[in-house]
C-alpha cells in the first residue's frame, strides 16, 4: 500500500483542524488557515443533524475559492473605495483586490494566513495572528485574536480583539455563509428579520455612493419578517449587485443582549438569531456564489447561501460622518467585536 502524501497549506505545513462539541449534540469544525469556520452541525428535534454552513469538501479547496467561505477577514472587512484613505492628515494607499478597490483586507488578507492556535478544548478555541506594519498598505503592527466558543444552548460565539502601535482602521468579521435547510436549496426561500431602520446603497462595485437611506417603503425593509424572495431584485439598488449585498445600520447599536437579526429555514424547523456588538450587518444573498467548490454536489450556484457579516459600514475610513463608532483603532486602545449565532430547532 502506498503512503498518501498529506495535502499541505500554501506555507508548506499541514492544515490543523479543531472540533468543538456540546452536550446538546452540536458539532462545530474550524481550521487554523484563515481562522475559518468549516462546519456547524445542529441537532434537530426529530433526531437528525443539519449542516448549516456552506463549505468545501477538503481544506485545500478553501485556498482555491474566492467567496471567503467561513473565513476571518481583515485587517478591514468589506470595501475601501479606490484602496485609499486619509488618517491624521496622511494618505495611505492600500493594495487593491477587487478592481481599483480593496475588499476584505487586500489580496493577502487575514483569510489567507495561518493563525496560531493558542488554546483549544471541546468548547472553545483561541487563535492569534500578527500583521506587520505596511501589511496590504495598512499602517502599524496589528495583533489580532479570535475566540470561538460553542455554548450549551447551541450558540457559536465569535470574539475578535486587536491592538495596534499606529492609528489604523480595524474591522474584523467572520464570513460564514448559512443555509438553514441543510442542503443546496435556494436560500431566498428563507425568512429574514433585520432590525435596522436604514441601509447603505452601493454602486455596481459595492461602493457606497449616496449615504444611508431609510428602509421604509423599500425592498430593504426587513423590520417585519418576510421571505427574502418577496422583494428580490425589485429595485435598482439590488439589481446593481444581483441581489442583496448591502450593509444595514442596526437598531441594537452594540447591545449584545438584543437580537440584531433572525433567520428561519424554508421548512421553519430551524431558526438562527444573530446578536452582535458591531454597528452594522452586511446582508449578502450569495449573488456571485456560482462555481464555488461545494462540500457535496460539485459547486454552489447563486443564492444557495447567505452571509450576515457583523462589521462597520463599508468604506468607513472615508466617511467619518456616518452615525457609528469610529473605525480607527489607536495605540493604547483595544478593538473588540463580539457576534453570536444562536441556533434553535423547532
Amino acid at each position: 500500500m502506498l503512503n498518501e502524501t498529506p495535502v499541505l497549506a500554501p506555507d508548506g505545513l499541514p492544515y490543523r483542524l479543531i472540533t468543538l462539541r456540546n452536550e446538546a449534540g452540536m458539532v462545530v469544525t474550524l481550521m487554523d488557515w484563515g481562522a475559518t469556520l468549516l462546519s456547524a452541525r445542529v441537532p434537530m428535534t426529530d433526531g437528525s443533524v443539519r449542516e448549516t454552513l456552506l463549505g468545501c469538501a477538503s481544506p485545500e479547496q478553501y485556498v482555491e475559492q474566492t467567496a471567503f467561505l467561513g473565513a476571518s477577514v481583515g485587517r478591514y472587512a468589506n470595501r475601501i473605495a479606490k484602496s485609499r484613505f486619509e488618517l491624521d492628515g496622511v494618505r495611505f494607499d492600500l493594495l487593491p483586490s477587487q478592481g481599483e478597490n480593496q475588499l476584505h483586507g487586500g489580496p493577502d488578507g487575514f483569510d489567507k494566513r495561518r493563525w496560531r492556535i493558542l488554546q483549544q478544548n471541546d468548547g472553545e478555541a483561541l487563535l492569534a495572528l500578527d500583521s506587520p506594519d505596511g501589511d496590504q498598505g495598512f499602517p502599524g503592527n496589528c495583533a489580532a485574536t479570535v475566540h470561538y466558543r460553542l455554548t450549551a444552548d447551541n450558540r457559536i460565539a465569535i470574539e475578535y480583539r486587536a491592538t495596534v502601535d499606529k492609528p489604523c482602521p480595524v474591522n474584523l468579521t467572520n464570513h460564514a455563509y448559512f443555509n438553514l435547510d441543510g442542503n443546496c436549496s435556494d436560500v431566498r426561500q428563507h425568512r429574514l428579520q433585520l432590525l435596522a431602520q436604514s441601509y447603505l446603497p452601493v454602486d455596481e462595485m459595492g461602493i457606497p455612493h449616496e449615504g444611508l437611506k431609510a428602509v421604509a417603503g423599500t425592498s430593504f425593509d426587513f423590520r417585519t419578517t418576510k421571505a427574502i424572495a418577496q422583494d428580490f431584485l425589485a429595485d435598482d439598488d439590488q439589481r446593481k449587485v444581483n441581489g442583496y449585498d448591502h450593509a444595514f445600520l442596526l437598531d441594537t447599536q452594540g447591545d449584545l443582549s438584543k437580537p440584531a437579526a433572525q433567520l428561519w429555514s424554508a421548512d421553519e424547523k430551524l431558526q438562527m438569531t444573530v446578536y452582535t456588538t458591531a454597528p452594522a450587518l452586511q446582508f449578502y444573498s450569495g449573488n456571485f456564489l456560482e462555481g464555488t467548490p461545494a462540500r457535496e454536489d460539485g459547486e454552489y450556484r447563486v443564492w444557495q447561501g447567505l452571509a450576515l457579516e457583523s462589521e462597520f459600514l463599508p468604506d468607513s475610513p472615508n466617511h467619518a460622518e456616518w452615525p457609528q463608532p469610529d473605525c480607527v483603532l489607536r495605540p493604547g486602545e483595544e478593538y473588540v467585536s463580539v457576534t453570536e449565532y444562536h441556533f434553535i430547532a423547532r
